[in-house]
């Protein structure tokens, strides 16, 4: 199927007149026709201006003018506005809003000649880790439709595993992009703080970060490559822009540490196996690889992200619920009650904690790798309460581990799938590097997509 090509395939038959952008487009959109009823994971279609550019596409490979994203499908996270189209944020509270400006990933995407044909779901104000909200109902997993894609960019990744994108775009503040990746079995980048430029103010948010999300490891580099630099609008992007080269593989000679549980995680049986399935894989590639432990608690690690949250993003969200309470869901109202145990001082303290026996393991490691959620997914209706993780009752959010990666905000992490759980949807693991060394992330998260077996395509027609 045309919709499934990866962005890297497309691009390279496109530029051999074998494909046309436009029967590209085609494909895609007549894939979403099908799909998107059962599925919901576009909050807007924009078919008609994308055929447009579609056929300026055509005119650009014939004449050589041909760009890194020409006549390439690309969802984009609603998070991020499109200056003159509805900026909603899955609240009824800004129904009908519309954005003043463009997201400088959006812009970015464009301007390398993406083809921005939808924009995805998220829930209310991406402030959870699965995705339904009271304005665009439920998403569900295309693996599984009892399932949840996760959150928050969990439109973006529904839509990449249904083949009704090539290219998609996400946000992540304790796990948001990496999160949807697992559960749907695609692949998503964390970049390290300050790498992929944002909007005030949450451009100032350590925990905060842009970035891409794809089908394969190829193409998340090739749109990561595309989004990155310094902005003039961010203080906090980074100089110089790093150029991811061209991935081999090899990591032969690398040392990497594993860790199951990150301390004190209970993790599921199937995200076990394939976690070790993942292990296997690189040592029989030339990796030295060795368990390892941290001492990390959960309860540790959620005080620190509820300080955090409290102080910054949940403080935004107060605000409105103060006045508008009866508008929002449950669960963004649960998230801006939550009373945090510690003052935003005291979580910043715990955060330096928290990194430093992650970062003399880097010392010794070239990365990490560990599991990216400690279950398979989420049910898709799931509302943000307790859920029972290895039959321990607790706070849902316990049964993902990436906000310890988002207190080390410098980290850069691939979450990439693993296997398949007992309930048909995928499992994946994070690969965690050392303080912006992306590309060693990306190299091997390269050899375990070539080393484990595929997972194949979800069982939605």
């Amino acid at each position: 199927m045309l919709c499934y090509l990866s962005a890297t395939e497309a691009h390279a038959l496109m530029s051999r007149r074998e494909l046309s952008p436009v029967e590209l487009l085609t494909a895609v959109i007549d894939r979403a026709e099908v799909t998107e009823p059962r599925i919901n994971a576009f909050t807007e279609r924009l078919y008609e201006s994308a055929m447009e550019q579609a056929k300026a596409a055509e005119a650009a490979y014939l004449n050589g003018t041909a760009r890194p994203l020409e006549g390439i499908p690309v969802a984009i996270k609603e998070e991020q506005p499109i200056e003159g189209r509805t900026h909603e944020e899955g609240s009824l509270l800004l129904q009908g809003v519309i954005a003043e400006v463009t997201h400088p990933v959006v812009t970015r995407i464009t301007q390398a000649g993406g083809i921005v044909h939808a924009r995805t779901t998220t829930p209310e104000f991406s402030c959870a880790g699965f995705t339904h909200s009271r304005l665009w109902g439920v998403t569900r997993n295309p693996w599984n439709l009892d399932y949840s894609p996760g959150g928050s960019s969990g439109g973006s990744g529904a839509s990449l595993a249904a083949g009704t994108s090539l290219l998609a775009t996400g946000s992540d503040i304790g796990g948001s992009i990496r999160i949807p990746a697992s559960f749907c079995g695609v692949v998503g980048f964390k970049p390290p703080f300050g790498r992929v430029p944002a909007l005030p103010p949450f451009n100032l948010d350590q925990y905060c970060h842009d970035g891409p999300m794809a089908r394969t490891v190829a193409d998340v580099a090739l749109l990561q490559n595309v989004i990155a630099g310094p902005h003039p609008w961010d203080v906090a992007s980074i100089r110089p822009k790093l150029e991811l080269p061209p991935l081999t593989g090899d990591v032969r000679g690398m040392r990497i540490a594993l860790s199951m549980t990150l301390g004190d995680y209970l993790v599921e049986p199937d995200v076990v196996a394939g976690t070790l399935a993942a292990a296997e894989a690189l040592r029989a590639a030339g990796a030295i690889v060795e368990e390892v432990e941290l001492p990390w608690t959960r309860a540790q690690i959620m005080a620190a992200a509820d300080a955090h949250f409290a102080g910054i993003f949940g403080a935004g969200i107060r605000e409105l619920a103060i006045e508008h309470a009866d508008l929002l869901s449950d669960y963004t109202r649960r998230f801006a009650d939550t009373e945090p145990e510690l003052s935003f001082y005291q979580g910043m303290e715990l955060e330096g904690l928290i990194y430093r026996p992650l970062g003399e393991l880097l010392e010794r490691f070239d990365a990490l790798l560990c599991p990216t959620t400690a279950v398979p997914a989420f049910p898709a209706e799931h509302d943000g309460g307790p859920l029972p993780i290895k039959g321990e009752p607790g706070d849902y959010m316990l049964g993902v581990m990436t906000i310890p990666f988002n207190i080390a905000s410098r980290c850069p992490v691939l979450s990439v799938p693993s296997g398949l759980a007992a309930g048909g949807v995928p499992t994946g693991v994070q690969i965690v590097g050392r303080t912006y060394d992306d590309v060693t992330v990306f190299q091997v998260a390269a050899c375990l997509e070539a080393a484990l077996p595929g997972i194949g395509r979800p069982a939605v027609p």
